[in-house]
């Protein structure tokens, strides 16, 4: 058995042939040459204000993330307390939520807190809050930021 590896020296190599599409056999794919530069010259869509990612939504989950739970660390919106945010074209601002319990001591308090907050973010006309207990919260609607904060990772 050799175990040896021969090694040869070379001044230059040859280049290897380019691929290429043979334009005659694919018309069904006729398409210019820089297909790319229209798409790549496209605006992004305007968002609306209200949608994921739209000035006002966005601000009411920063809104959302200010506020903390009393008896956890965390914010109501990692938490997994926060089920819905909609906004309407006219500003108006609905947010969906629970409580980790029922009888948590913060029931009566929490609500009226958030409809506050969300208030007072620039561009909302009128919040509301509806408190639902259906489904219930279960650790699991946590971020995995909530659930790292909490030793649960």
């Amino acid at each position: 058995m050799n175990d040896r590896i021969e090694i040869e020296e070379v001044s230059e190599a040859a280049t290897p042939p380019r691929a290429r599409v043979d334009e005659a056999a694919t018309p069904e794919l006729e398409r210019p040459r820089d297909y790319l530069e229209g798409f790549l010259a496209q605006k992004p869509a305007e968002q609306s204000a209200g949608e994921p990612g739209g000035s006002i939504y966005d601000g009411v989950i920063e809104a959302l993330k200010e506020i903390y739970d009393p008896e956890i660390p965390v914010n109501i919106y990692d938490l997994g307390l926060i089920y819905g945010v909609d906004v309407t074209e006219a500003g108006h601002v609905v947010v969906t939520m629970t409580l980790t319990t029922p009888h948590c001591p913060v029931a009566e308090s929490m609500p009226g807190e958030v409809e506050l907050r969300v208030a007072a973010v620039p561009g909302v006309g009128a919040a509301e809050v509806n408190l639902v207990w259906d489904p219930p919260w279960d650790p699991q609607k946590m971020s995995d930021e909530a659930k790292l904060e909490l030793g649960m990772l």
